[in-house]
């Protein structure tokens, strides 16, 4: 396993200016990069997460299958789609769409985290793709037992800082939830700085056992997304965390969140500002409903998303993938 990016590089992608570090690290990254695909030929399968260089073409992903490596393309987000960085212009200026979809037509397979986005894949060019959703490990979440009871109700969100803007599509329910309910706190883990005029937002920096500590806090968890095709790409990973860790999810109705989320019973679906104020200003005054919502949520990732089940498929798409090589690795022998 091979990350193009450390954590001191995913933060400073983050950070805005400090221009000459970020060319620095790349370039460090892509180095890094090259050597580790010199021993391509060690492995059954190079399975990609993103593409193995954020800039230039394809030319590499090219190189790599003439050479005869078999490879595998994983997405979970609209990446063919242009979303601009408000912190790093420089990969944004560099950075094509089209990449992606070039990428669709070079590997032997693409594993989709949704169907949309297979579809998407499949309509421009992929030989094969598969919807395989991401799991969720279950096991590693604290489920506090007094959270229904509890005075104060948290509202909470997860993400980046890069995602956190999302919260404006909503602020107008979130500014009305605060000024009513004096027992509401409202907790924002990732996010950066985020200035929200009538929303006290307690801000935190995300961290793997942080962010742990945080959902055992939240309440309600929230997921708004804009009302454009962006959105159909997401895979519901905010919200399928929430709920594997008893926490209710609001999401905006659109995409896959429809189909993760069952209405009214493992967390609620809002497709207008007054939806989103009336769905929350419910489940705060709703103890009860908020228990029961929590533990058919997790059970319900339990039975979908099971680490266990998502590596079993991912090993038949694998074993599956290597033989169809080797089969044809045999043909070609045979027809010389």
């Amino acid at each position: 396993m091979q990350s193009f990016m450390d954590r001191k590089m995913y933060d400073l992608s983050l950070a805005k200016g400090r221009t000459v570090q970020k060319i620095y690290l790349t370039l460090l990254a892509i180095a890094k990069r090259i050597a580790a695909l010199t021993k391509h030929r060690q492995y059954d399968i190079i399975y990609m997460q993103r593409e193995l260089f954020p800039l230039g073409g394809v030319v590499v992903e090219r190189y790599l299958k003439k050479k005869g490596a078999v490879l595998c393309f994983d997405y979970d987000d609209a990446l063919f789609i242009k979303k601009p960085s408000r912190y790093n212009s420089i990969a944004t200026f560099f950075r094509s769409p089209t990449k992606t979809l070039d990428i669709f037509k070079v590997v032997d397979c693409v594993v989709a985290g949704n169907k949309w986005l297979q579809e998407s894949a499949q309509k421009h060019g992929a030989r094969r793709a598969e919807t395989i959703e991401v799991a969720e490990d279950v096991s590693r979440y604290i489920l506090p037992e007094d959270r229904a009871s509890r005075a104060t109700v948290t509202i909470g969100w997860l993400g980046s800082p890069s995602t956190s803007k999302y919260l404006f599509e909503i602020e107008g329910a979130l500014r009305r939830v605060a000024s009513e309910f004096s027992d509401v706190r409202f907790l924002m883990v990732g996010g950066g700085e985020l200035i929200m005029p009538g929303v006290p937002w307690v801000l935190r920096d995300w961290s793997l056992t942080g962010e742990v500590d945080a959902l055992a806090e939240i309440d309600i968890g929230l997921m708004p997304l804009p009302s454009e095709d962006w959105a159909l790409g997401k895979s519901g990973g905010k919200a399928r965390t929430y709920m594997a860790a008893g926490v209710v999810p609001i999401c905006s109705a659109i995409g896959y969140n429809n189909e993760l989320v069952v209405q009214g019973e493992t967390g609620c679906l809002c497709s207008s500002e007054e939806e989103w104020y009336s769905t929350i200003a419910e489940l705060v005054q709703s103890p009860g409903r908020r228990e029961k919502m929590s533990a058919s949520a997790r059970n319900y990732v339990i039975e979908n998303f099971s680490v266990e089940d998502k590596a079993s498929q991912m090993n038949r798409l694998f074993s599956d993938l290597v033989r169809r090589d080797e089969e044809g690795v045999t043909k070609a022998k045979a027809a010389d």
